[in-house]
C-alpha cells in the first residue's frame, strides 16, 4: 500500500487511520523508516502507543479534518483508510494535489443490515468517480489477493514485499505490535478483544498455549 500503490516518497506526509492497529502500526513504522511524516488517528488511550511509533497522534473522535489541516495545511500526500463509510469522503478531501487515497476496508459498515455487498459497491463507485475527476488526486482499493490469477507474478510480488518486511523486522527497524497472545481454544475471547478497539497491534492465537 505504501510503496507500490501510493508510491509515497521520502519527505511526504501521510494520514493513517487506526494507527494503533496491526496494519496501521505497521504502516506507520514502514513510513517512518522511509523518511515519511505520519499523522495517525487513534483513541486517547492509544495516544502514547501511536507517538511511540514516531507519528503525530490525532483523536479520531475529534475534528480530524481540522487537526490534519493544522499539521498539513496543503493536505497530505496519502491517506490509508480501513474505515470506509461516509468518512471516506473526508479522507479524499484531505489529499494534497497529486495525493493518493488507499482504501483497504469498510470497518464502519460491517454491522449494516441488508445486503453486505452494497457498502462495498458504493465504495468502489466512489473511488471510480474520484479517479475520473480532473483534480490530480487518485483513489485505490487495496486487496492483497489482487492479481492472483497470474500465479507466478503474484508469488513474486508477495515474496518481494514480505521479504522486505521480514528483513526490516530482523534488523529491528520494524517491531510487530502484539497486543496479546491467547490460546487457540479461547478464540472467541481473542476475537472479542481484537474487535474491542482497546488494543494496540494484533491479537495472536497460539496453538498449545495453556490458558
Amino acid at each position: 500500500m505504501l510503496h507500490r500503490t501510493a508510491a509515497v516518497p521520502s519527505g511526504a506526509t501521510i494520514l493513517v487511520h487506526g494507527a494503533n492497529g496491526g496494519v496501521g502500526s505497521t504502516l506507520a513504522q514502514l513510513a517512518r523508516a522511509a523518511g515519511i511524516r505520519v499523522l495517525g488517528t487513534a483513541s486517547p488511550r492509544n495516544r502514547a502507543a501511536v507517538e511511540a511509533l514516531g507519528a503525530n497522534w490525532i483523536d479520531y473522535r475529534g475534528d480530524v479534518a481540522a487537526e490534519v489541516m493544522a499539521l498539513a495545511p496543503a493536505g497530505v500526500d496519502a491517506v490509508f483508510d480501513h474505515v470506509g463509510g461516509p468518512g471516506i469522503v473526508d479522507s479524499f478531501r484531505l489529499l494534497a494535489t497529486g495525493g493518493t487515497l488507499v482504501s483497504y476496508g469498510t470497518a464502519s459498515t460491517r454491522d449494516v443490515t441488508g445486503d453486505s455487498r452494497l457498502p462495498v459497491l458504493k465504495l468502489f463507485a466512489r473511488l471510480l468517480w474520484w479517479n475520473a475527476l480532473p483534480n490530480r488526486r487518485h483513489a485505490h482499493f487495496f486487496n492483497i489477493w489482487a492479481g492472483k490469477r497470474n500465479a507466478e507474478r503474484f508469488r513474486r510480488r508477495i515474496a518481494e514485499d514480505l521479504g522486505s518486511v521480514f528483513a526490516l523486522a530482523v534488523q529491528g527497524t520494524l517491531r510487530p505490535q502484539v497486543a496479546a497472545r491467547i490460546p487457540l481454544t479461547e478464540a472467541a475471547r481473542a476475537m472479542a478483544l481484537a474487535e474491542s478497539g482497546t488494543v494496540t497491534g494484533k491479537v495472536v492465537l497460539v496453538p498449545g498455549l495453556e490458558a
